[in-house]
C-alpha cells in the first residue's frame, strides 16, 4: 500500500523522482526535529542523520545551505572562511521564504531559491545516510554521493 504523504513531503519525493533518485520519501510516526531523535525512529546512528541547516550571509542576504552529519556542531569560523563573508543564524521567516520549509524539516533540496552549499565531510564515511524530507517527520535515505549530486555542493570539514 503506498503511503499518502503531505504536501511538503511530496513535494521532496517529486522533485527526487524528477531528478532521477531513486529514493522514497517516508513519514514517520514519531517527530524527528532534532538528529537523536530522527536516528532513534529511523533505528540509525546520530551520525547519519544529514542536518540541513540554514545561516545568512551578513553582506549577501543570501540563505547559505549547510548538510552536516548529525553528530557535528557546524564551526561558523570555518563556515564564514568557506562562504567568504560573514555569516548569522536567521530567523524562522527568512529560512521559511528562502527554502519553502519550516526549521525542522527543511530538506536538502526543492528550494524556493537556490542556494550556496556546502557538505559536511564527516557524512562520507557512511553508506547511507537519512535526510529530512519537507516536515518534522518526513525523511529519505540516500547515498553521500547521491547529496553530493542533488545538492551540487562544496564538501568541507564543518567543525
Amino acid at each position: 500500500m503506498t503511503q499518502t504523504l503531505s504536501a511538503s513531503a511530496q513535494r521532496v519525493q517529486d522533485i527526487l523522482s524528477e531528478r532521477g533518485f531513486d529514493c522514497q520519501v517516508q513519514e514517520l510516526p514519531s517527530p524527528t526535529r532534532t538528529a537523536q531523535e530522527a536516528a532513534d525512529s529511523i533505528g540509525t546512528t546520530v551520525g547519519q542523520i544529514v542536518k540541513s541547516l540554514i545561516f545568512r550571509g551578513k553582506e549577501s542576504d543570501q540563505a547559505i545551505l549547510v548538510v552536516a552529519s548529525g553528530t557535528n556542531r557546524v564551526n561558523e569560523k570555518s563556515l564564514k572562511a568557506a562562504s567568504g563573508e560573514g555569516i548569522e543564524k536567521p530567523n524562522a521567516d527568512f529560512v521559511r521564504e528562502r527554502t519553502g520549509f519550516a526549521i525542522g524539516g527543511v530538506a536538502p533540496i526543492g528550494h524556493t531559491s537556490t542556494l550556496k552549499t556546502f557538505i559536511d565531510a564527516d557524512l562520507f564515511q557512511y553508506q547511507e545516510i537519512w535526510a529530512a524530507a519537507g516536515t518534522p517527520n518526513a525523511v529519505f535515505r540516500l547515498t553521500p554521493q547521491n547529496l553530493k549530486e542533488m545538492t551540487g555542493g562544496e564538501i568541507i570539514d564543518v567543525k
